[in-house]
C-alpha cells in the first residue's frame, strides 16, 4: 500500500513541477526540487524522481535519505550502475555525471543540508544506514 501511495505522490509531484516549470513544487523541506532521469540498473528504462538539492561548487547535491528507510532508494543504486543522468531544474535539463560524497566532504556537506533542512537529521536517526550524498556535475554524457 505504501509503495502505491508512493507513486501516486511522486508521480502527480512530476506532474505538477513539469506544467508549472517549477514555479509549484519547486521546494520541499527548504531544499529546492531537481527531477532526476536516471537508467534502470535492471530494466534500461529511464527512471524519473523529484529530490530536494543545493548548489555546491558547480554541482548539485541530492540525499538518499528515503524518508529515512533501511533501504537506499532505487535511483542511487542506478547511478552507482552507471553514474550518467539528466536532471531538469525548472525548465532547463541538463545530462550529468554522479559521484558519491565521502569522508570530510561528505561530512561538511550532511552539515550544510542539515542547515538548510532539519529534517534530514530525522532521516538519519530513523536508519542504521548512512545516508548518502551525491553531487550531480553538469556533463556532455547523455
Amino acid at each position: 500500500m505504501y509503495n502505491t501511495i508512493f507513486k501516486l505522490f511522486t508521480a502527480t509531484h512530476l506532474f505538477i513541477y513539469r506544467l508549472s516549470g517549477g514555479r509549484i513544487s519547486g521546494v520541499v523541506q527548504g531544499l529546492h526540487v531537481l527531477i532526476l532521469t536516471t537508467t534502470g540498473r535492471k530494466s534500461g528504462k529511464p527512471r524519473t524522481t523529484p529530490l530536494g538539492y543545493f548548489k555546491h561548487e558547480g554541482g548539485y547535491v541530492i540525499t538518499g535519505s528515503n524518508s529515512g528507510s533501511n533501504h537506499h532508494p532505487g535511483w542511487y543504486y542506478n547511478l552507482k550502475s552507471d553514474p550518467s543522468a539528466a536532471i531538469q531544474i525548472k525548465n532547463r535539463h541538463t545530462p550529468v555525471r554522479a559521484e558519491e560524497v565521502t569522508g570530510d566532504s561528505r561530512h561538511q556537506l550532511w552539515k550544510e543540508l542539515i542547515r538548510i533542512s532539519p529534517a534530514y537529521a530525522d532521516y538519519q536517526k530513523r536508519t542504521s544506514r548512512k545516508i548518502p550524498m551525491v553531487i550531480l556535475r553538469p556533463s556532455e554524457d547523455r
